[in-house]
């Protein structure tokens, strides 16, 4: 009976037993892996991931007290599965850091991050439950946030309603205003970091990218750019030591653009061509993809992107209140969502991936590109000519975040008409007294 690789290894995993292994074989008639494995996985012994590492002769499929039953993603730092403990029966994600990769710098940044996600409690921040060492093989054990993230939400259904957006981006602002408040920049705000369950409620992930805002001496990446080009801050590109809570408000900003534009605020080009952009640029205007938004939220993401991080919206709590006037609908992630209706992006040579490859630099670290910025010792980003060739294909739209379109004054156009009315009764009384001499 235990005569293929998938079912030595079935039974060597422990997941199923050589009893339940004849029974499954007794009942489809049949020994051939595929349609037994088909079976085990409906009869809800084994998952469709489980099967697919047992095909393969894998048979650890637990860490710790974790059983691994699915490969959710991967991670800032990490490969991210989801596993249930094998006593409490409570399903969570477990981060792991790949053996590839363990180097003294990430083994660091893992630890930290353990850390810092150990005292998180927000129900807008992703809470950690667990960590632990299996072997050689470091994992951090999270909450499982059923859904997807709004990266995948977005390109899977098209950029979200004014109320939808708000409503998802004013939680995630909640939980890095909570994060704020107890010292803590994310330095890594973006889509595919903000995860939305069914019912829509959102929850930032990923916290443990963060950094103290007050004191950087214990961070391995201190000085160095952490996070992802297309959602990268003016001062985190030309200063990283120099960040604050601000810089994640620009980040989120960018986060708001590409919810309901469905694009970055800089498609095309490489990494570094996106930061110089972030630095000297302004993005096309929101309506230009989306020509149903009002006035008044489109403001609201230009000053969450504001270049000048004084002149930007100054604190989280505060989109969140810019926010509260779009939140009148609940939000269900399972329901279709209507596209908006927006022009084809002017940009020819986009990617058909809507984000850039993250940066941590540097040295080279986690599978870096070599699109990604070189990092100079000083901290901050090189930008000349010679390294960074203009864009011509981007005008800069001087709309979205300097002269922006002002409301039609309503007491001009009330007094305009009142004058023509007066006029018009004063030209008929004067022909009439005419006419009467």
């Amino acid at each position: 009976m235990l005569n293929t690789l998938f079912k030595q290894s079935a039974i060597k995993s422990g997941l199923i037993t050589e009893a339940q292994l004849a029974k499954v074989i007794d009942k489809v008639q049949s020994d051939d892996d595929a349609l037994v494995a088909a079976t085990l996985v409906k009869s809800g012994l084994i998952t469709d991931y489980q099967a697919q590492q047992l095909h393969a002769g894998r048979t650890k499929l637990t860490l710790g007290p974790y059983l691994i039953t699915d490969w959710i993603g991967q991670g800032g730092m990490g490969q991210v599965f989801k596993a249930v403990h094998n006593v409490m029966g409570r399903e969570c994600a477990v981060k792991v850091l790949p053996l590839e990769k363990s180097t003294a710098l990430s083994r660091d940044s893992f630890a930290r991050e353990i850390r810092l996600q150990a005292g998180l409690d927000c129900p807008y921040v992703v809470r950690a439950f667990d960590a632990g060492q299996d072997g050689n093989v470091h994992y951090l054990v999270t909450e499982y946030v059923p859904g997807t993230d709004l990266r995948k939400l977005v390109r899977r259904g098209g950029p979200l309603s004014m109320s939808h957006a708000a409503l998802v981006v004013s939680q995630a602002a909640r939980g890095l205003q909570y994060a704020h408040e107890i010292g803590l920049i994310h330095r890594d705000v973006k889509p595919g970091n903000i995860l939305v369950t069914p019912e829509g409620r959102a929850k930032v992930s990923d916290i443990g990218l963060a950094a103290w805002s007050m004191g950087l001496d214990d961070d391995p990446r201190a000085g160095k750019i952490v996070g992802t080009a297309d959602y990268l801050s003016p001062e985190q590109i030309r200063n990283p030591r120099s960040i604050g809570p601000t810089s994640d408000i620009y980040s989120l900003g960018c986060t708001l653009y590409y919810t309901v534009t469905g694009k970055v605020p800089f498609p095309g080009g490489d990494s570094k061509s996106k930061c110089k952009r972030h630095c000297e640029q302004t993005p096309w205007h929101p309506r230009k993809f989306a020509p149903d938004l009002t006035e008044d939220f489109v403001d609201t993401i230009a000053d969450m992107m504001e270049k000048d991080p004084t002149r930007r919206i100054s604190s989280a709590a505060e989109v969140a209140e810019r926010l509260e006037a779009w939140c009148t609908t609940t939000f269900e992630v399972d329901r279709p969502i209507e596209r908006q209706a927006w022009m084809a992006p002017p940009i020819g040579n986009e990617s058909p991936d809507d984000e850039a490859a993250e940066l941590e630099l540097p040295p080279p670290l986690l599978g870096e590109s070599a699109s990604q910025i070189s990092h100079p010792g000083s901290g901050s980003v090189a930008t000349s000519e010679s390294q960074i060739p203009p864009l011509l294909d981007q005008p800069i739209d001087p709309g979205m975040a300097r002269r922006r379109r002002k409301p039609f004054p309503l007491g001009f156009v009330v007094g305009l008409l009142l004058g023509i009315v007066i006029g018009g009764l004063t030209a008929l009384f004067s022909v009439r007294e005419y006419l009467a001499q």
